[in-house]
């Protein structure tokens, strides 16, 4: 399939940014394309996404269980890559500050991608607390190891989808080695999106979303914000209580007293953008 979007767009930013998280097993990153197994009603499929050096489209290419989920799978393709944006508007409001200007002329069409699975970005955003990239992606790999869904014959190196939240809540979590605290809160966090307390599916109201992860011990402002921005695809998050945005601020010369409204309404894209000033 051809995936069409409005040019410019930065994909390859867009693939480094997703190399550096890719769950091994469940996604990998070869020859400047990106590859994952996602989790459909019909069972796992495999899409493959490569940009067009000819046209601006991204060619997709798909291994679906069940044909019923190819509308499924492309729109889980358009929200990871942010294939609907409007890089122009995006730019153009983003370029026309002083700050953030060099950073939109080095990288014009930089997109702010949108996990394929929310509830699955959740997960993994407890994952991650407190921890590296790179050991994330070490537990993410054995909590897929341990309750994932395998494919019913390996395609390169994936080998099974994320596992649902109904499979984590019951999976014996000592074996993927986080400390107590946090086995608790991902347990917690897989229940109530198996059984529905906390709605992360498309449409789900974004300030419910959150203001129900925050009533989950473990679960603080930066985390629901990581997940509204990255997993309901709310493009007007500012997470200025990061750790790499705030250095990125020091290193622009920018006090957390002059971010009030100032990237509104592509807050999302200004984070991207000084995530990836830090190198």
């Amino acid at each position: 399939m051809l995936l069409p979007y409005r040019p410019p767009l930065a994909i390859g930013a867009l693939i480094d940014f997703l190399a550096a998280r890719a769950v091994p097993g469940v996604e990998s990153v070869v020859d400047g394309g990106y590859r994952r197994v996602l989790r459909l009603p019909g069972g796992p499929a495999v899409v493959t996404l490569h940009a067009d050096d000819a046209a601006p489209v991204i060619r997709c290419r798909m291994q679906l269980a069940d044909p019923r989920d190819r509308e499924d799978a492309v729109a889980a393709c358009r929200r990871l890559l942010d294939l609907d944006a409007d890089p122009g508007a995006v730019d153009g409001a983003l370029g026309a500050d002083p700050v953030l200007a060099p950073l939109v002329a080095a990288t014009p069409g930089r997109r702010a991608p949108v996990h394929v699975d929310a509830a699955e970005l959740a997960i993994r955003a407890v994952l991650g607390q407190q921890v590296s990239l790179a050991a994330a992606r070490g537990l993410a790999a054995r909590l897929a190891e341990l309750c994932g869904e395998p494919l019913h014959a390996p395609t390169g190196t994936l080998a099974r989808a994320f596992p649902s939240p109904a499979a984590i809540a019951e999976a014996d979590l000592d074996r993927i080695g986080m400390p107590g605290s946090r086995r608790a809160t991902l347990r917690a966090l897989a229940t109530a999106l198996a059984d529905g307390t906390i709605d992360l599916g498309p449409g789900a109201p974004a300030d419910e979303a959150e203001a129900r992860l925050l009533g989950l011990r473990g679960i603080g402002p930066w985390t629901a914000s990581y997940i509204r921005m990255r997993g309901l695809g709310d493009h007007d998050v500012l997470l200025d209580t990061d750790l790499g945005v705030r250095h990125a601020l020091t290193r622009l010369g920018l006090a957390e007293a002059d971010l009030a409204g100032r990237w509104r309404p592509w807050s999302s894209y200004a984070v991207h953008h000084l995530w990836a000033s830090l190198g």
